[in-house]
């Protein structure tokens, strides 16, 4: 797969694709794409899971346990489960953010999608997703996977990275522009 090459530069990349890898043996991308979602969601709101991925001073063992009981507790499938575990066993649990990220790569490219990271001031229904993504398989001739996240620093309007490609709407770089513009 030509998208793994870039992805396997990097550990989590390395991480990525071994999840992918088995994943795929399994005929479970869906399962695992799902659960990591799952798992990114908790992340994103407990302050606790967060300390626990990204402390340094939580013992293996401890993280092991800790992120066996969260499998359990998001019902995560087992493929997620089990690499959940081989993240903390290997003290590696700090990259499961980026390991999510490229394993949604990889799983889009599998399906023949790009991907887009997509940044709103607020969160985008679902009409706006759909159209958003009318739009960006109109401009890459694709289709399109996209991840959305809030920022509400952004003031308004979106930032799209596509691939390589930002395309920054945002109401606060129009502002910034203006300003710098004014100063002459």
């Amino acid at each position: 797969m030509e998208i793994s090459g870039g992805i396997q530069a990097s550990l989590s990349g390395r991480y990525a694709t071994a999840l992918f890898d088995l994943a795929r043996e399994s005929k479970a991308i869906d399962k695992v794409e799902k659960s990591l979602a799952l798992l990114e969601a908790a992340i994103g709101g407990s302050d606790d899971l967060k300390r626990l991925i990204s402390s340094p001073l939580v013992r293996r063992e401890q993280a092991v346990g800790a992120v066996a009981a969260v499998a359990k507790t998001l019902k995560l499938d087992a493929v997620t489960g089990n690499f959940l575990g081989v993240l903390a066993q290997n003290g590696r649990l700090s990259q499961a953010t980026n390991v999510i990220r490229a394993f949604r790569m990889l799983a889009a490219a599998h399906r023949g999608e790009t991907t887009a990271e997509v940044t709103s001031a607020h969160a985008l229904s679902d009409a706006q997703l759909a159209a958003l993504k009318t739009q960006l398989k109109a401009r890459t001739g694709r289709d399109v996977a996209v991840q959305t996240r809030v920022d509400p620093e952004i003031l308004g309007g979106l930032t799209v990275k596509l691939g390589s490609q930002l395309i920054d709407s945002s109401l606060r770089t129009k502002l910034n522009t203006l300003a710098h513009a004014m100063k002459g």
